[in-house]
């Protein structure tokens, strides 16, 4: 879990950015979208392989 200790003499909006750019980093928002609605293993399988087919045709 990212944690941001301010600095003295920091305002709080530089402290805050820091904050959001390690949680952005860490990815637990993108870990916490992915596990927010049950999705059935047969989707999961079609939705990776969906994805795959997209990245290979951008090469």
């Amino acid at each position: 879990m990212p944690k941001v200790i301010v600095k003295e003499n920091e305002d709080l909006d530089s402290a805050l950015r820091r904050f959001k750019r390690q949680v952005n980093n860490s990815g637990v928002l993108a870990q916490a979208r992915s596990k927010e609605y049950y999705v059935k293993p047969g989707v999961k399988r079609r939705l990776k392989s969906e994805a795959a087919r997209k990245k290979g045709r951008r090469k």
